[in-house]
């Protein structure tokens, strides 16, 4: 297997990584990089086999010992955010995984999902309301920021005096999901966790004696076949709700708004579609925005047995990192792939993975973003990125904006 380091960090890369992702599927679909320790692939169809591949997993602990593995022992400083990580879905393995998540779908339905519809619609329209006689405002912080957040507090139940309280939390935690965090970004995630977690055992206490119409309420009742969430379940999955539908969400609502804003067939096409009130359209129009420019463009697997995939060998041990973002540009899959078309049909792209770890949340982003973009466009048709280059935050893995001043 031939070696390359990819400099994931890189500014001009966080920028703009589609050219070199291109030059990566034609040269080297996949290579070793020494640096970060991992094997790269940039290959749609290779992506997606290996996303539904049960010899990788996301975590790999239950089969092999830190010693094994040539680990060094834990970091004390990340040991609450670690434990945290233990408890959720998205880093286990069967048999913990499926007992999680089918716990967790059955309180976190489809029906209590699109019950949301009409508190997202209330949230968008009431911040642009707030913005309206300006003129302008950052969409970072004046509109993508607080949705998610509003709304996953709605549908967890947290009382809106504490909502200005979750943001931050998060914001803190995802630091430790990048590649290379410094020791005061560990100890700040890992104190965010302990204040989340502590909060949220509260609540999940009070729901206990006094249960609401909500998703914590449900989650303390939820049971099958004689199994339940332990309280730090319960707290681990509410944080990774917020976690990760915070971070589709806000980045895919600013990187949405700039592929259409460098798009301008695109965007007249949008702003007819959100005059007539065309939803279709909408749907149809997220789904290729999120293909385009990948809010979360890299996912990280281990393999958990050795086996022979796309002519390397992947031994017992290794990590995987699988760029969802060259996936998406693939022209093997996709017809002029660095093409913006909203109107594409066929579209299945990998932004919230396949197999088993396919996202829960899917369904309550593609809500929101449905939402965000269609009102946006009805209510301020002549919204435009105010000022370029837009700063990124810095980070390829969770890849969003600094801020985003936009002109309507």
């Amino acid at each position: 297997m031939r070696e390359y380091h990819l400099d994931l960090n890189n500014p001009e890369f966080v920028y703009d990584p589609y050219p070199l992702l291109a030059e990566l599927r034609d040269t080297l679909p996949v290579f070793f990089d020494p640096v970060w320790d991992k094997v790269f692939f940039t290959r749609y169809e290779d992506i997606a086999a290996l996303l539904r591949d049960r010899r990788l997993g996301r975590s790999i602990l239950h089969v092999l010992s830190r010693d094994e593995l040539g680990w060094p022992p834990p970091n004390p400083l990340t040991k609450d955010f670690d434990r945290f990580q233990d408890d959720h879905m998205l880093d286990n393995e069967p048999p913990k995984h499926p007992r999680l998540r089918s716990l967790m779908v059955k309180a976190f339905t489809s029906s209590r999902v699109d019950g949301l519809r009409a508190k997202i619609q209330e949230v968008v329209d009431e911040l642009i309301d707030r913005v309206l006689d300006r003129g302008r405002m950052d969409l970072l912080k004046d509109f993508a920021e607080p949705i998610p957040v509003a709304v996953i507090a709605e549908l967890l139940g947290v009382p809106e005096g504490d909502r200005h309280l979750l943001r931050p939390w998060s914001a803190k935690i995802v630091k430790l999901y990048e590649l290379g965090y410094t020791d005061e970004q560990a100890k700040a995630a890992n104190q965010a966790v302990v204040d989340f977690s502590a909060y949220l055992k509260d609540l999940a206490r009070q729901r206990q004696k006094q249960p609401r119409d909500d998703l914590i309420s449900a989650l303390v009742r939820v049971e099958e076949q004689g199994q339940v969430l332990t309280m730090e379940e319960l707290v681990a999955n509410c944080i990774l709700l917020l976690n990760a539908g915070h971070e589709a969400t806000v980045n895919g609502t600013t990187l949405g708004m700039l592929s259409l804003h460098h798009n301008p067939d695109q965007m007249a096409l949008a702003r007819e579609a959100a005059q007539q009130n065309d939803l279709e359209f909408f749907k149809m129009a997220t789904e290729e925005l999120l293909r385009y420019d990948t809010p979360l463009p890299m996912f990280e697997r281990w393999v958990l047995q050795d086996f022979d995939f796309s002519g390397v060998h992947l031994q017992r041990g290794m990590e995987v990192g699988l760029l969802y973002a060259s996936g998406n540009r693939d022209p093997r899959r996709f017809a002029d792939p660095d093409r913006l078309d909203l109107t594409r049909k066929d579209n299945p792209h990998l932004t919230f993975g396949l197999g088993i770890h396919y996202c829960i949340g899917a369904p309550l982003a593609r809500i929101e973003l449905q939402t965000s973009f269609a009102t946006l466009l009805r209510r301020l048709p002549d919204i435009r990125v105010a000022r370029e280059p837009v700063e990124y935050t810095g980070g390829f893995v969770i890849r969003g904006h600094e801020a985003m001043p936009v002109e309507f």
